[in-house]
């Protein structure tokens, strides 16, 4: 697990103690490469529909569908903001096509569950995906109860992040102060409006390409290639006595 570290040569490197973060009130995760880990493939699964829903829809060839697509998401913050505004793509018919993946590829996640369940507190799953998808993913997962809502790219009138309008808007429909916040995110540039409204932010680390970041990281609290870990260790630094039980209590959604 890394906590507040950087291996790569090109980043600073920040090291302190996991905290106990006991001010945290409100945990609100991102869906893909965050819940659940990039290695599964689902979300490039999801990648590759998108480049066929981008060929078939401006009928170019693959090639150009994938330039399309990465420029959209690099400019835009998704691929399906780019679309709407250059091309009036309908979002329902995007997102329908590109969710239709085979959920499969997960695992349930138990020792997740458990880590949630043990964490406390109001958890919201903030995803530029459909709220749909999110639903169904978690339920694949097994942590579907465990969560009080979802804030899908619908409920943000389809403004993705990083743009800061929907992350006050988010606040406000769940009635959330930032300052006893946590939010965590696998793509870097989607913490800093996060961290500039007083949220703590964690960075859940991965190799994939969209999740790559420069060396200015400093709206970034922690770092960690290991969600579940990282949720022990908070755990133990509010209870270092205490060990996770061995089942995850019941839990009704809150």
């Amino acid at each position: 697990m890394i906590d507040n570290k950087i291996f790569q040569a090109s980043r600073p490197e920040r090291v302190t103690p996991t905290p106990p973060l006991t001010h945290i009130e409100a945990w609100i995760f991102d869906l893909d490469n965050t819940l659940y880990p990039a290695r599964s493939n689902l979300f490039d699964a999801i990648d590759q529909r998108m480049k066929a829903f981008i060929a078939a829809e401006l009928d170019v060839a693959p090639d150009e569908a994938w330039r399309i697509q990465k420029t959209y998401f690099r400019q835009y913050g998704t691929t399906l903001r780019g679309l709407m505004l250059k091309h009036a793509t309908d979002p329902s018919a995007f997102l329908d096509y590109v969710h239709d993946v085979d959920l499969g590829l997960l695992d349930p996640a138990p020792i997740l569950a458990q880590a949630l369940d043990q964490l406390g507190g109001k958890k919201i799953v903030y995803t530029n995906g459909c709220g749909n998808y999110a639903r169904k993913v978690l339920g694949q997962l097994g942590i579907e109860h465990l969560f009080d809502g979802i804030f899908d790219i619908t409920a943000a009138d389809f403004i993705p992040k990083p743009e800061p309008a929907p992350y006050n808007l988010l606040l406000s429909s769940f009635n959330i102060h930032p300052h006893k916040a946590a939010f965590f995110e696998d793509i870097p540039r989607n913490l800093k409006p996060a961290a500039d409204l007083g949220m703590t932010t964690i960075w859940v680390q991965n190799d994939t390409p969209w999740a790559e970041t420069s060396d200015d990281v400093d709206h970034i609290d922690h770092i960690t290639d290991d969600l579940v870990g990282w949720i022990r260790a908070v755990l133990d630094a509010r209870e270092p006595t205490r060990p996770l039980s061995e089942e995850p209590k019941s839990s009704a959604k809150r």
